[in-house]
């Protein structure tokens, strides 16, 4: 799967300073997020659902994982 030519968004907490991610939506049911301070590096693809379940995961909330744990 191709990102070129996506549009890349990122959060309006981010601030100027690029220390952020950036998302774009390259097809139906899927989420490519990269970092923004390295704008043509390497890029992570997933699927709704896995996207889903990570946020959920780091957030702690109930899911097939039980939230990530800190040690």
């Amino acid at each position: 799967m191709t990102t070129a030519g996506l549009t890349w968004r990122r959060s309006s907490y981010s601030t100027a300073a690029n220390n952020c991610v950036e998302t774009a939506l390259p097809a139906p049911g899927h989420l490519a997020v990269r970092d923004s301070k390295d704008p043509h590096g390497p890029t992570l693809l997933f699927t709704a659902d896995a996207w889903t379940e990570f946020v959920r995961a780091l957030s702690g909330g109930p899911g097939p994982s039980g939230g990530l744990r800190h040690t």
